[in-house]
């Protein structure tokens, strides 16, 4: 019998999801690729055209859609839409055209449609939890329909990309983050659980839009914004034990305080100030090999000095002192430059996240009088300050490094520090480059240049998966240091000679399982999983992960 739309005891799977019902169903929808005999078994005679298409046909009508869409954003919402009505298919032209569906369903495409997602918004996906939800977490997070949650990535949508306070329209980055769980470490889309968590928002465009999806209100602050997160922790912890917390853009004022409260507690981590700290820390490895500088002797000037910077000079100071370094001099490494300059000890305005990085210097205001005092061999743009690595800023880090180290990984890619054609043509083709949002392919004076792209991607799917493959009740910042270890060794010599320090993205779900076997060995060595250690880990991990074609 079926009851409320609900599988009693008394009914099989096959029975429920049989017509319209298995149509809807974007998990076991495979559209016109259901075969004669399913037709006939599912009670789908009819309610299909009847040609019968293999899953390779469907993926070029996919393909032939796409072309034909004038923007990106249209070609978002076509792939969103394709989402909610065929996974299998979604993600089986993801995986095998990464390199073209990434930038649309992620950045800098995400970005776009962060913008104007009330606008665009068709069917809802994941979970909004509200302040008005305060006291009754428990009840929404029991609608969600699966209840194998291994991944939730949450925001709160306050520092989107480089974009500012979206509010609820900020859903568009846990979907995208979950999105590319699935297609580069395999993670099964029923594991995943994309929330909001809308505690308002002080964007007046916003408060001012009547399309806007979000709470009418300004943010909440103080006690009642951390009742409400820790109320969402305790209900999320309890109905799905195993998951993964991720925090992904929550502004400055809350992103190290949360992490601080509850990374020793839960399985939770920062994907902005631990996992773009591990892609960093991953180039600044392969950039060695291209400038034969040893990582330990690295001169580093960071613009910028949020989550992103301050967590990518964290675990470089961790780095460094597995080298030999004291932590004082490990820190004399890593400079700082905010939106007032230099951050040095004698300035009283610095945020707490900032004190330990304040070095003994005159106070400076200039970024370019910075890279002139300073001298160091790699600049690493984390501001959303766009263009803010200018001509004469390229042209003075080439004078003072032979092959000068220029990551530019502020997002999406309008905010940019540089373009990769900038940076190989005021250097004279010598920067060692690599951006947070992808840039085309660059000829200077003859030579082909492949910009690296320092995308989370790298490092989080993988990360993620490991965790998952040991049972892990914690993730550690060593875990994005072997993370970052792992990514490095697997940059080819062909890789370098492009000019790219990652690895190729089509090689993704390799680089992705290495990392997650390199994580579930720390967590075996730490003590941090009860679980017992199989005989093949690197095959267990493959085992685990979710392969997008359709069961026969």
């Amino acid at each position: 019998m079926v009851s409320n739309d609900k599988v009693t005891l008394e009914t099989s799977v096959e029975d429920y999801y049989r017509g319209v019902k298995l149509l809807h169903d974007p998990i076991r929808n495979k559209g016109t690729a259901f075969s004669e005999e399913e037709r006939d078994r599912l009670g789908l005679r009819g309610l299909l055209p009847p040609k019968v298409f293999t899953q390779e046909e469907q993926i070029i009508r996919v393909l032939d859609n796409l072309q034909r869409k004038s923007t990106d954003l249209e070609r978002y919402i076509y792939l969103m839409a394709l989402q909610d009505r065929n996974e299998t298919l979604f993600y089986r032209v993801v995986k095998d055209h990464l390199n073209e569906i990434m930038p649309l369903i992620y950045t800098p495409t995400v970005g776009k449609a962060c913008r104007q997602y009330g606008h665009i918004f068709r069917r809802p996906r994941g979970l909004f939890l509200s302040a008005r939800d305060k006291g009754r977490m428990g009840q929404v997070l029991a609608n969600w329909p699966h209840r194998d949650v291994r991944i939730i990535v949450i925001t709160d949508g306050e520092r989107i990309l480089g974009l500012g306070d979206l509010g609820a329209n900020g859903m568009g980055i846990p979907i995208g983050k979950l999105t590319l769980y699935t297609a580069c470490a395999g993670i099964h889309p029923t594991q995943c659980l994309p929330i909001t968590l809308d505690v308002g928002t002080n964007n007046r465009q916003l408060l001012n839009d009547p399309l806007y999806i979000g709470l009418g209100q300004e943010r909440l602050r103080g006690r009642e914004y951390d009742e409400l997160f820790d109320e969402f922790v305790d209900a999320a912890t309890t109905r799905f034990p195993r998951a993964i917390i991720q925090l992904e853009d929550f502004a400055n004022c809350n992103a190290f305080r949360l992490l601080r409260e509850y990374r020793n507690r839960i399985c939770l981590f920062d994907d902005d100030i631990q996992g773009t700290a591990s892609v960093t820390l991953a180039g600044l490895y392969s950039a060695q090999r291209i400038t034969k500088i040893e990582f330990k002797n690295q001169r580093l000037l960071f613009l910028g000095a949020g989550e992103a910077g301050i967590g990518i000079g964290h675990l470089i100071v961790s780095a460094l002192k597995s080298e030999g370094l004291s932590d004082q001099a490990a820190r004399q490494r890593c400079w700082f430059f905010d939106s007032r300059g230099l951050i040095v000890k004698q300035r009283d305005d610095l945020e707490e996240h900032k004190r330990p990085f304040a070095q003994e210097s005159e106070h400076l205001s200039s970024f370019k009088e910075a890279i002139e005092r300073f001298r160091p061999t790699a600049i690493i743009g984390v501001s959303g300050a766009a263009g803010s690595f200018s001509e004469p800023v390229l042209r003075q880090l080439a004078e003072i490094n032979q092959r000068p180290i220029v990551f530019a990984l502020s997002n999406p890619t309008s905010k940019s520090e540089c373009s990769a054609a900038d940076a190989y043509r005021y250097t004279g083709g010598r920067a060692v480059f690599a951006s947070g949002s992808p840039f085309d392919p660059v000829d200077y004076e003859g030579r082909a240049f492949v910009p690296g792209q320092g995308n989370n991607a790298y490092i989080f799917p993988g990360v993620g998966l490991g965790v998952i493959a040991c049972g892990a009740t914690r993730i550690t910042d060593e875990m994005f240091f072997v993370a970052a270890k792992s990514l490095a060794s697997q940059v080819t010599e062909s890789d370098l000679a492009l000019g790219r320090i990652y690895p190729a993205l089509s090689n993704i779900r390799e680089v992705s399982a290495k990392i997650a076997v390199a994580v579930a060995e720390l967590a075996y060595e730490s003590a941090l999983t009860t679980e017992k250690r199989p005989e093949d880990l690197l095959e267990h991990v493959k085992q685990l992960m979710f392969d997008p074609t359709y069961d026969n």
